[in-house]
């Protein structure tokens, strides 16, 4: 097709629609991020898209899907290759391979290099879980850190790679596949109800089977008091990574930077605050206000900030937490480690003193925001957008 000149290449433009279609809600984050960076970020984000898209087509037998997520990393250098065969919603990504892999291949290698590397693992870890179920809390880590612990290791990597960030960013995979865990764990908890309509499985066996014989059975009316205590204790294990991921946020020191890694992260700790004790989650979907989205993205632009965004969250588990709960006391000590760790360091650090400047800056951007948020319910889980979405 004929492009017209402009500052985009035809290809990079095609990507960033691309972009534009598969992830309505993170698109928008993406768009935001500085220089070169922002490149990297949609084409890493597109070849993710892609292999996912692989990952989530039932169509395509194991004996054929388990070699392709293993050498999909390997087509990025194949400028012909594309798939044609798929069904799914995102398959103009596998159709269109070609134009995504050039665009990579026009990346600095530096960035070709953890975008490669990232897709090797991760399409490996996928293989491995298409042929088994989650059954222990190693196994749902491991599992969590295969679709979206490498996304937070990888974008750290491209963050550190682009100078915008120092290296210990990149280097601290800890602290980075913390970001995704903290992500992916609440998705998984969020959409109990709409994965046991897929008939897909994600909580893992070694919690759920001490409440239930089958995880459906949660579902189930007669169950719910047991099914809220199975909820109330996967929502504890995730909250232990909060401490990782406000150490990681407090490390950042550019504002798109800062504003990509932390608006996902507020978004999901209000979602678990939202789903905490809450017996709607074995009932519908459980989802935060659009005003509420609304407002933390609008608060979240600084460390302190986002400390007293957690703090807030927390404090409002905690006084969900009911005496009867079996994991009551393992809730409680979480919290207060995370309490420790986002106190306001200064009273005078409270999110609400904002200069007028700042405050029309932000109604500007909530003006902005208003149609892209029709959908940022969707922006955690589309920013780890692994095998679970």
């Amino acid at each position: 097709p004929l492009c017209p000149q402009d500052s985009l290449g035809c290809g990079l433009r095609t990507c960033y629609r691309y972009l534009n279609q598969t992830s309505r809600s993170f698109a928008a984050v993406i768009q935001a991020l500085d220089g070169e960076l922002r490149h990297a970020v949609c084409i890493f984000y597109l070849v993710l898209r892609a292999l996912d898209t692989v990952e989530d087509d039932m169509s395509i037998p194991l004996a054929v899907k388990v070699p392709m997520l293993h050498e999909f990393h390997s087509h990025l250098y194949q400028p012909e290759w594309k798939f044609t065969e798929s069904k799914e919603k995102d398959r103009q990504v596998l159709e269109d391979f070609p134009t995504i892999s050039m665009e990579f291949r026009n990346l600095s290698k530096v960035y070709q290099d953890v975008i490669s590397d990232i897709c090797h693992k991760m399409g490996v870890g996928m293989a491995e879980f298409l042929e088994k179920k989650v059954d222990s809390q190693h196994e749902w880590d491991k599992y969590c850190h295969y679709v979206a612990g490498l996304v937070g290791i990888g974008l750290s990597r491209l963050f550190s790679a682009s100078e915008l960030e120092d290296s210990i960013v990149g280097q601290d995979t800890d602290l980075a596949n913390s970001m995704g865990l903290f992500l992916q764990k609440t998705n998984i908890i969020r959409d109990y109800l709409e994965d046991q309509m897929e008939g897909r499985e994600f909580w893992p066996r070694e919690v759920w089977s001490r409440y239930a014989k089958k995880l459906s059975d949660l579902a189930k009316p007669e169950n719910i008091d047991v099914a809220v205590q199975c909820l109330n204790e996967l929502i504890t294990n995730a909250l232990h990574h909060v401490p990782d991921v406000l150490t990681y946020l407090s490390r950042l020191k550019n504002q798109s930077v800062f504003n990509f890694c932390a608006i996902p992260q507020v978004m999901a700790i209000a979602t678990l605050a939202a789903c905490y004790n809450n017996q709607q989650v074995f009932r519908g979907v459980v989802k935060i206000r659009k005003g509420q989205a609304v407002t933390l993205m609008m608060d979240a632009t600084n460390i302190q900030a986002v400390k007293a965004i957690m703090y807030q969250y927390v404090e409002e588990i905690y006084q969900k937490i009911p005496s009867t709960d079996p994991s009551s006391n393992k809730t409680q000590q979480v919290i207060a480690s995370i309490r420790a760790m986002s106190l306001p360091s200064s009273p005078m650090a409270s999110r609400h003193h904002y200069s007028p400047i700042y405050l029309s800056c932000a109604m500007l951007l909530a003006a902005l925001s208003w149609q892209y948020l029709s959908t940022l319910s969707k922006a955690t889980e589309e920013f780890v957008q692994g095998g679970k979405d």
